[in-house]
C-alpha cells in the first residue's frame, strides 16, 4: 500500500499536473491540501474518472483538504468537533484500505509572535487532543499533511539564518513533537537520515532552482503501521517544469 500528500495549492490550477501524477505513480491513497476549491468545484468527475473516489471539504481560495482513494473512502470527521474554530478547511480523518487515514493542512501562523502564531501551536495542541479521545493508539493510522513546520534542522536549508523564524521555531517544533508523542513516527527518517530532503521551495528568487527549501510536507506513522513501512520517500521531480505547486509530492509504502 503507498500513501502520499500533497499541498497542490489550487485543485483547480494543478488538476492535470495532478490526474497524471496519479496514473503515473498509483498511490492507493492520497492526501491532498489547500485544494482552494469550494466543495461544487472540486473535480470529482476527473478523480473517478483516473480510479479514486474522493472526501472532500473545500472553502474558497483558500485552505481545502481532500483524502483519494483507489476503493472507498469512509469519512470519519471534519475538523475537530470539539466547539472551537477550526480555523478553515484543515483536517478530514477517512478509512480508506483498510487504515486510518487523516489530510492535515496545519496553520502557517504567518509570524512568530502574533496572534495567528498562537492560534498555530493552539492548533496543534487541539489535534493531539483529538486523536487521544477518538483514536485509538492500536489502530493503523496515517496522518499525512501540510505541517508548516520543519522537524529539525536538516529540513530548511539555511537552519542558523532561520532559527527564530517561522516554520523553524523551537516552540513549532516542541509542539511537533508533543504531537508525536502519541505514538507518530516520521516515516521518511525511518530511511533517509540526510539532511537537505527538501519537499516545498519558495516561488521567489529561484528557491527551487538554488535548492533554497524546507521539508514541510510529513507522512507520519502511528506504531502499528510504521512497522510495516517498507519505503518513503520525496517526489522532487514534480516540483519542476511549468505551473507547478510550490509543494512536491511525499509518499511511503506499507506492507
Amino acid at each position: 500500500m503507498k500513501i502520499a500528500s500533497w499541498n497542490v495549492n489550487s485543485i483547480r490550477a494543478r488538476q492535470d499536473r495532478l490526474i497524471a501524477w496519479l496514473g503515473k505513480a498509483r498511490p492507493d491513497i492520497i492526501c491532498l491540501q489547500e485544494t482552494k476549491a469550494v466543495d461544487d468545484a472540486f473535480p470529482l468527475a476527473a478523480i473517478r474518472a483516473s480510479g479514486y473516489e474522493a472526501l472532500f471539504w473545500g472553502q474558497k481560495a483558500y485552505n481545502g483538504v481532500a483524502i483519494l482513494g483507489r476503493g472507498p473512502v469512509r469519512a470519519l470527521a471534519r475538523g475537530f468537533n470539539d466547539g472551537e474554530d477550526d480555523l478553515g478547511a484543515r483536517f478530514l480523518l477517512a478509512e480508506a484500505c483498510g487504515v486510518l487515514v487523516a489530510s492535515v493542512y496545519v496553520p502557517n501562523g504567518r509570524e512568530v509572535g502574533t496572534e495567528h502564531y498562537a492560534a498555530k501551536l493552539a492548533w496543534l495542541g487541539r489535534l493531539r487532543r483529538f486523536l487521544d479521545r477518538e483514536v485509538e493508539g492500536t489502530i493503523p493510522l496515517a496522518l499525512c499533511g501540510d505541517w508548516n513546520i520543519t522537524p529539525d534542522d536538516r529540513d530548511v536549508w539555511d537552519p542558523e539564518g532561520h532559527r527564530d523564524s517561522i516554520h523553524c521555531h523551537p516552540e513549532e517544533r516542541a509542539a511537533l513533537e508533543h504531537l508525536m508523542a502519541y505514538g507518530l513516527v516520521d516515516t521518511l527518517r525511518l530511511y533517509d537520515q540526510s539532511p537537505g530532503l527538501y519537499s516545498w521551495w519558495d516561488y521567489r528568487e529561484l528557491g527551487f532552482v538554488k535548492d533554497r527549501g524546507m521539508r514541510l510536507d510529513l507522512v507520519l506513522a502511528s506504531k502499528p503501521l510504521a512497522v510495516r513501512c517498507t519505503a518513503a520517500g520525496i517526489d522532487r521531480e514534480e516540483r519542476k517544469g511549468k505551473g507547478a505547486s510550490d509543494h512536491t509530492p511525499v509518499w511511503a509504502e506499507f506492507a
